[in-house]
């Protein structure tokens, strides 16, 4: 057993600050095997995948690379052992092509001949099951491409172990499919796989052993088949979750808001929405799916009144709110919560607190000038308890807290402003399990009350479960508005590289 050991990290520990990332952390991955690292956000995968690919330094605690201690000084000591991660956000220069980008960096590499290059760029293919032009330029890649270039990158650069941080986020399902089928390949060939990831349904398809950690330590490494998901979300949140999403069906819905014809063109001079046309309900949940890039983030922003209109229409209870501001939408007396990709960029300030931030959408329609400040904090109080966030105070700045719990106070924000309509986008993005439960319950006690919502989401699965309809964007347009309850997720996955399945449901 011992020589078949790839990596073995023991009793690691890592603190920032007050902060103890990870505290006698323990992994043994074996060569030829695929392994999943579980945890909720914050758990310390990342941090302990960092030290292992040479970007942090452990303060205690030893690894060992197939049997031998060692110590990393630069990621360039852990490219040489063979170590490769691949990122979530891929580590590519767009105008370069495939080959360009893999030779990009190296010592000598600017000598390697294109036709030698392409050779060894087919050799690793062939090998390992990929398929990649070598002469294609990133811009012109779809995101599988992208990853898949990522991964020879790493291969061509002499990897036996790779590491891949979410690496089915931004695919469809089809891509998924390939990507397993490559990360099999590679299993083959004697090469050790980690995957860390969030998607319980995939770890159970495609790994052989999953180590668990919560708030920093290692709980326990099991094999695949001897576990079930409710298992693993027990280890990893340490109680028990019911993780049922419950679809209510609202009857006699009527039409809150027309958008209509909406062409938006980007910064770049860009098409960024093309002729979008649909009608969201009250007590509806309309889910959007699309790649990154679709269009979700401009749609998002035209609705808000935050990105100009070049064409269309946008009627909101008789009102063609297009050309006017968010304040001018306010005033109105339109209620339209909008919970932006970018939360400390759009949605909140992070010098001030909570209770600053609860109240920065509704300080103008406050009576006087002063602001009352024991109402205030009261409404504060109420949304940190209901939400259950971590703060040391409600007066502690936005900045100093956690990523999911900044997301429960936009959203607590904007579900306490009582919208008609509620904009979401990618709302339990990091998020524990229980928390993104607490919130699809958030969102449908909305969709109960009348509310019209707007879900952009990324999970498939959580997509249609959760919704009523589901918008499909690719490049964007929309390419489908299906009934989540009579398509597939490879259906729906078709619809987001612009295909078609034949079956709409009414827009």
């Amino acid at each position: 057993m011992q020589s078949n050991i790839a990596i073995q990290m023991k009793n690691i520990s890592k603190t920032f600050g007050v902060i103890k990332a990870n505290e006698d952390v323990n992994l043994t991955v074996l060569n030829g095997e695929v392994h999943a690292l579980l945890g909720e956000n914050g758990a310390g995968k990342s941090t302990l995948m960092n030290m292992l690919s040479g970007i942090y330094s452990p303060d205690s605690g030893s690894i060992f690379i197939q049997g031998q201690r060692v110590r990393f000084n630069s990621p360039k000591d852990s490219i040489a052992l063979g170590i490769g991660m691949v990122h979530q956000h891929f580590k590519l220069v767009d105008v370069l092509t495939a080959k360009e980008n893999m030779i990009l960096g190296q010592k000598g590499s600017f000598f390697t001949k294109g036709k030698e290059l392409s050779t060894n760029v087919k050799e690793i293919s062939d090998q390992y099951g990929l398929d990649i032009n070598p002469d294609k330029k990133v811009y012109e890649m779809s995101v599988g491409e992208k990853q898949t270039l990522e991964i020879i990158k790493v291969l061509y650069r002499g990897a036996t172990v790779l590491i891949m941080d979410e690496p089915t986020a931004v695919l469809t399902p089809q891509e998924i499919k390939k990507l397993f089928n490559i990360i099999r390949n590679m299993k083959e060939q004697g090469c050790a796989v980690v995957i860390i990831t969030h998607k319980l349904n995939e770890v159970m398809e495609i790994s052989d052993r999953i180590t668990v950690l919560r708030k920093g330590k290692s709980i326990a490494t099991v094999e695949t088949d001897k576990v079930d998901i409710s298992n693993l979300i027990e280890m990893m949140v340490g109680k028990k979750v019911d993780l049922a999403i419950e679809k209510k069906i609202i009857e006699n819905k009527k039409p809150l808001m027309e958008v209509d014809g909406i062409h938006v063109i980007n910064s770049d001079k860009k098409v960024a929405l093309e002729n979008i046309s649909f009608t969201l309900s009250g007590g509806e949940l309309l889910g959007v799916a699309g790649v990154a890039g679709s269009g979700q983030k401009e749609l998002c922003e035209t609705i808000a009144g935050l990105t100009h209109a070049d064409k269309g229409r946008i009627f909101f209870e008789g009102d063609n709110i297009i050309g006017r501001t968010p304040r001018d939408i306010i005033r109105l007396g339109i209620r339209m919560g909008f919970i932006p990709e970018d939360r400390l960029g759009m949605g909140l300030v992070g010098a001030m607190d909570i209770v600053h931030n609860i109240i920065l959408k509704d300080y103008q329609n406050q009576p006087g000038i002063f602001l009352k400040r024991a109402e205030c904090a009261k409404k504060a109080t109420k949304i940190v308890e209901k939400l259950d966030i971590q703060t040391p105070s409600i007066h502690s700045p936005v900045k100093k807290l956690s990523g999911g719990n900044i997301q429960k106070v936009l959203l607590g924000r904007e579900i306490d402003s009582d919208p008609k309509v509620l904009i979401t986008a990618y709302p339990v993005r990091g998020l524990d399990i229980g928390a993104s439960y607490k919130i699809y319950d958030l969102l449908n006690e909305q969709k109960a009350n009348g509310v019209g919502v707007l879900f952009i989401g990324e999970d498939l699965d959580v997509l249609i479960d959760l919704c009523d309809r589901i918008m499909v964007l690719c490049h964007g347009k929309i390419t489908g508005i299906v009934d989540p309850s009579k398509v597939t997720k490879e259906e729906i996955g078709l619809l987001m590289t612009g295909g078609s399945i034949g079956q709409e449901a009414d827009a």
